[in-house]
């Protein structure tokens, strides 16, 4: 089962109402980039090597980008939908609607996939986890390590 290392930490904005609780969250241990995860896929008994699986994924990253642009939703089956959404403010009237002003931001969202055999969705997803706390990973200052 995979391991999820989270910590405990405590709310210490004080404008926010939730002032002073605490939260747990993930810790990630690394960052992976293409070049990892593709030297990781090649690693998996695949056949082909991590400079061809690098390639794939470099051609799927700027092919996601350009069909998200033509505003196409990119489905990966088993994995998610990729689409965009526009952040603007609003306009008195639509005649008044400037796209050049009132567009403040183009964002790429992800929606995870839901259909019932491959269902990644939040609840779904935490099932598939164990969760493990960043202190359990921490050696105890009392214990004295072996010779």
């Amino acid at each position: 089962m995979a391991k999820i290392i989270y910590q405990v930490t405590q709310n210490k904005n004080e404008k926010s109402s939730a002032y002073g609780k605490w939260y747990g969250r993930v810790k990630t241990l690394e960052t992976m980039n293409t070049r990892k995860l593709s030297r990781h896929i090649s690693e998996h008994g695949s056949i082909y090597t991590q400079d061809v699986v690098f390639g794939v994924l470099e051609k799927f990253r700027s092919c996601l980008i350009e069909m998200l642009l033509e505003s196409k939703k990119v489905k990966i089956d088993g994995l998610g939908t990729f689409y965009t959404t526009i952040e603007s403010q609003g306009a008195e009237t639509k005649e008044k609607y400037n796209v050049l002003t009132d567009i403040k931001a183009l964002h790429i969202r992800f929606l995870p996939e839901q259909e019932q055999e491959m269902n990644i969705s939040s609840r779904e997803f935490l099932k598939k986890a164990e969760f493990i706390s960043v202190d359990q990973l921490k050696p105890d200052p009392e214990e004295e390590p072996e010779p």
